[in-house]
């Protein structure tokens, strides 16, 4: 696992995140045209807000796609709550070699989605997920 550190910017996003939300943010990645949050287990609902409020506030302050996700201490389910939103069927996590590779299934109309134009979107979650857990491929089924 990499070692947190956020820069200058990144502190600002946290700080308007946590003071908006009233939650606990465990990461905070910027990804091109969107942030991702990374909250404390148990703290998804209430980041999000009621009906999204929260998140269609931070986008409007931001002016970028706010996408939020539950940490978890356990890898399968971490993977899981990162893709969310393409409806994960499974998440296997096997060892190949020297490398921890997880693969995701989802939903066969949002695989490529989940995957992302040029692979942007699978590149950005995978990074996501190895700065809190050993895995270093990912692979969308």
């Amino acid at each position: 696992m990499a070692e947190i550190t956020f820069d200058e910017q990144t502190i600002k996003y946290v700080a308007l995140f946590q003071d908006l939300t009233h939650t606990t943010v465990v990461d905070c990645v910027e990804a091109e045209d969107r942030l991702i949050f990374v909250v404390k287990e148990g703290d998804i609902g209430k980041s999000i807000g009621k009906k999204g409020e929260n998140v269609a506030k931070l986008k409007r302050l931001l002016s970028k796609d706010i996408h939020v996700v539950e940490f978890s201490t356990q890898p399968e389910k971490f993977v899981a709550n990162v893709f969310r939103n393409y409806d994960v069927k499974g998440v296997q996590i096997e060892q190949r070699g020297d490398i921890t590779h997880a693969t995701v299934t989802v939903d066969a109309s949002k695989k490529g989605r989940a995957i992302g134009k040029e692979g942007r979107n699978l590149r950005v979650s995978r990074d996501l997920i190895a700065r809190h857990h050993p895995i270093q491929s990912v692979s969308v089924a």
